[in-house]
């Protein structure tokens, strides 16, 4: 599976990075980053709305979409549409990897791209530029537990 993130960046770095990456540094996109890059795991627009509203009072939920968007634009976060709910989650996890979603608690969990392997038998009738794969199960078993 892939790492648990053990960081948590600073408003700085957080800013330095938004501004290589061309995105202009407010604070509303400092405090969002904040959360969705070292708080939370796959979170949704409500998600960083409800984190704003209790850490960042009067930020609007257009601003929350719109400073998502800014970050996606970027490639900062990415987004996906699960089939097992309507909402679309953010994941600060650019790398190339897949997901799996623990049915009993809802969990989603990054695998890393190298523990799966995915291979076409006609590959010359595809050029595949990605792939989004869910495994769904139960979780046995944290990582170093």
């Amino acid at each position: 599976m892939a790492e648990p993130r053990n960081r948590c960046l600073s408003p700085q770095e957080i800013s330095r990075r938004l501004e290589r990456h061309g995105v202009q540094p407010t604070a509303q996109r400092i405090a969002i980053c904040q959360y969705v890059l070292c708080e939370a795991e796959h979170p949704t627009a409500d998600d960083i709305k409800q984190w704003a509203d209790k850490n960042f009072p009067k930020m609007s939920r257009a601003t929350v979409y719109n400073t998502v968007n800014t970050l996606i634009e970027a490639g900062l976060l990415r987004e996906f549409r699960f089939p097992h709910d309507s909402k679309t989650v953010y994941d600060d996890n650019i790398s190339d990897h897949y997901h799996f979603l623990d049915e009993t608690t809802g969990e989603i969990i990054d695998i890393d791209g190298k523990d799966i392997e995915i291979k076409l038998r006609n590959e010359q009738r595809f050029i595949v530029k990605n792939a989004e794969v869910l495994l769904r199960g139960k979780l046995v078993k944290k990582k170093g537990v």
